[in-house]
């Protein structure tokens, strides 16, 4: 807590900690600056008058560290490797962790990078995306004063800057796109349930072919952000539908699609049309050509800058969610459906 006595700031300090919690300020100090030679129970009762007390750690250093699911997967890989370098021209200096979404291994990791001195922490689509995120991440966080910025999902219930994807948009993109060519059957290809996201994807969509005047059966197939996941997925789809176009939740999922339709002799895009999304593979490449919803990876990554150094200085900023617009990019995987004059 900061108490604004006249024009000066008053900062809560390690002695208002130490008698909240009935120890001295050498233990205080301890579980700040090294929290592992401090006894467990000890440890949580010095936390604890931190939450209390408004207590908010001193920053000194400049380690920012950015979590993020995987980097096999371009859209993250250059997502955080385009946030590091912008932080980096202000001083800041980057970690990269890569560990599962909702694992032990993120909370190790922050864990880690709080006792080694970072000063904020950025979740690039990691547990932030899930709807029933193990809260122990960012309680920590919370708890030792270090701020942090979610992408693409905000942890509920917690008042933290978010900027994020609008993943409804992108599948409002993506089914007006397929509408204006003719298609009336459309499904999609979704991420897991309870993956933010994904669930707003579907949202969008669903939302998209209601506008439009079509209440009939929605064609809605959620499975793993993998070309395996999209390969299973088009199955179910193709299997129970005489559907003419799918929107896929991801790149992978989309190419999983194409390769599914061809096994069934289908021809994309002359019998079926593919959307995928993120355009972060080389997909002019692709056989077709990939038409793809395109994050702005750019300027996500460029808009976390000056919100993670307001933090990092204790300034205010803007607690919620702040949206940015997508882009869809035309390439040879949609056309007409089967029937509609191809001009």
């Amino acid at each position: 807590m900061i108490e604004v006595k006249g024009s000066r700031v008053a900062r809560v300090g390690l002695s208002a900690v130490a008698e909240a919690a009935g120890v001295s300020e050498a233990t205080v100090s301890r579980v700040v600056n090294n929290p592992s030679v401090v006894a467990a129970e000890t440890r949580r009762t010095v936390e604890d008058a931190m939450r209390r007390v408004g207590y908010t750690r001193a920053t000194h250093g400049s380690l920012v560290l950015l979590v993020t699911p995987g980097l096999r997967d371009p859209f993250f890989a250059h997502l955080a490797d385009r946030i590091a370098a912008a932080l980096g021209l202000q001083g800041l200096r980057a970690v990269i962790c890569s560990a599962p979404v909702g694992g032990t291994q993120e909370l190790d990791f922050v864990g880690a990078m709080v006792d080694a001195g970072a000063v904020g922490v950025v979740f690039v689509s990691a547990s932030n995306t899930l709807e029933q995120a193990e809260p122990a991440v960012h309680r920590l966080l919370t708890t030792r004063g270090i701020p942090f910025v979610c992408i693409n999902g905000n942890f509920a219930g917690v008042s933290a800057p978010g900027l994020s994807t609008d993943d409804r948009m992108a599948s409002e993109l993506a089914v007006d796109h397929l509408w204006r060519l003719g298609h009336r059957r459309i499904g999609i290809a979704a991420g897991p349930i309870g993956n933010r996201p994904s669930d707003l994807r579907v949202e969008g969509f669903t939302a998209a072919l209601r506008a439009r005047g079509d209440d009939g059966l929605l064609h809605v197939v959620r499975h793993e952000y993998s070309v395996e996941g999209g390969i299973s997925a088009t199955n179910t789809l193709l299997g129970d539908s005489d559907l003419t176009a799918i929107v896929a939740a991801s790149d992978e999922i989309a190419l999983g699609a194409v390769k599914a339709a061809r096994r069934r002799g289908l021809r994309v895009p002359e019998d079926i049309s593919i959307v995928g999304y993120d355009d972060v593979y080389p997909l002019d490449f692709a056989d077709p050509p990939l038409t793809s919803v395109r994050q702005p990876i750019e300027r996500l990554a460029e808009a976390v800058v000056p919100v993670m150094t307001r933090l990092v200085k204790h300034r205010a900023v803007h607690r919620g969610e702040l949206f940015f617009e997508p882009e869809l990019i035309i390439r040879s995987s949609t056309a007409a459906p089967p029937g509609v004059d191809r001009d």
